[in-house]
């Protein structure tokens, strides 16, 4: 697989006995920087952007986690976190599907079949990207409550919206997260 720029290197990775001395600090300096990259769309929907502060900090987190010491396992795990990010040109993303009532869950997550295929951000210009994402996430008769999205781009967002029937919403993001999502497109370009 190809590096992007933005993606997480295997010399970035420390052990996971000296990650757990310094684990404190960086998950406050980590949640700092989630903050301005969690985008809430309606009652259900919760967008996470990943950059490359926010992938290294999961795949610390897991190998300390599974105290994982074999080389080719933490490859894996770059891998797999990697793929998040996206490459080139892209922001990616965890979408989270957030229904609270257990008994609401599956009824909802079945409703909303093909939502997958309606959110997309907004550019400057008013046009809109669409997410892609991977159709491994979506079964048969329902779909994941956690869904990995990918949106490829020339230009920042300005909003995030939804068109999917019951589900249509759009919103503007903040200054702080219009500036967070700039800086990581950005950082998806350098060489």
């Amino acid at each position: 697989m190809n590096s992007a720029p933005h993606h997480v290197k295997r010399e970035e990775i420390i052990d996971y006995q000296t990650y757990s001395e310094i684990r404190d600090e960086i998950r406050d300096e980590i949640m700092k920087i989630k903050t301005s990259r969690r985008i809430h769309l309606g009652q259900y929907l919760t967008f996470l952007f990943e950059n490359h502060e926010t992938i290294k900090y999961q795949i610390q987190e897991i190998t300390r986690a599974e105290r994982t010491v074999r080389e080719s396992s933490i490859q894996e795990e770059i891998a797999v976190y990697n793929s998040l990010l996206g490459n080139k040109g892209q922001l990616g993303c965890a979408l989270l599907i957030e229904i609270p009532e257990e008994k609401d869950r599956r009824p909802l997550l079945t409703a909303w079949l093909g939502l997958q295929e309606h959110f997309y951000l907004v550019l400057a210009d008013g046009s809109r990207v669409y997410a892609e994402y991977d159709s491994s996430q979506v079964g048969e008769d329902r779909l994941s409550a956690v869904q990995y999205l990918t949106f490829s781009l020339d230009s920042p967002p300005v909003g995030l919206g939804c068109d999917f029937e019951n589900l249509n919403e759009e919103i503007d993001l903040s200054k702080e997260q219009m500036e967070a999502l700039a800086e990581d497109l950005s950082a998806t370009q350098v060489a």
